[in-house]
């Protein structure tokens, strides 16, 4: 999962963007409003976490301007106001949930898979299509109840495609999605590792779950 975190105070944003990449998140950060309103715009994510308090643009302003444009990425804001009041003005600003700081990063943690899990239809942590099930806060993926043995490359990329179905991914979009930014990119890599993926949740050729569409990406259906 790929997640925006835009938060001004280095510390704290430092440390849960450790966290979360700890946990095999994804993680672009942000230390202003107006350049995280950007990104947001610019770059797909699963998921924004938002400080209400930040420079340039407040964390309510991105909310509202990214819900104009229609963008419908889960968003949580992070508040350091423990008001009812500046909780249901988030909410209404078009937040999915909400954390008073301080707060524990475990706690957050459970918070986004519960996000993530709703935003993609699901009301538990078992993620099914056909005889496929992907278990997110395991990190498990089962064919028929036996469990496959994937890399962590083979499982964010299957995590990608089963949170999101019959959707088409370009090579640039699951690049985004497996590498941070620092990391060498190389689109055959995304080639080897859908061939490995196919093979794998697909051994005897009859679920045929990942098409290619040439000039296009792929598109996981089942």
């Amino acid at each position: 999962m790929k997640i925006l975190l835009i938060e001004d105070d280095d510390i704290l944003r430092n440390q849960l963007a450790q966290k979360l990449v700890a946990s095999d998140f994804v993680v672009e950060t942000s230390s202003d409003g107006e350049d995280g309103l950007f990104k947001a715009r610019e770059y797909e994510f699963d998921l924004a976490i938002v400080d209400i308090g930040l420079p340039k643009m407040s964390g309510m302003d991105v909310i509202k301007s990214l819900r104009k444009d229609q963008k419908d990425i889960p968003i949580l804001i992070l508040t350091a106001r423990s008001s009812w009041q500046d909780k249901v003005h988030g909410l209404n600003a078009g937040a999915d949930d909400y954390m008073v700081k301080p707060f524990q990063p475990e706690e957050l943690i459970a918070r986004l898979h519960a996000m993530i899990r709703r935003a993609a239809g699901f009301a538990h942590s078992d993620i099914i299509h056909g005889p496929l099930r992907l278990n997110l806060q395991s990190q498990q993926l089962f064919h028929s109840d036996q469990e496959i043995q994937v890399t962590a490359f083979e499982y964010k990329l299957a995590e990608y495609f089963m949170t999101h179905p019959n959707r088409i991914a370009s090579k640039t979009l699951l690049m985004d999605y497996l590498y941070d930014d620092d990391e060498d990119r190389d689109s055959n890599v995304i080639e080897v590792l859908i061939a490995r993926l196919r093979q794998k949740l697909d051994p005897d050729g009859t679920l045929k779950p990942i098409e290619t569409l040439r000039g296009r990406g792929y598109r996981f259906s089942v």
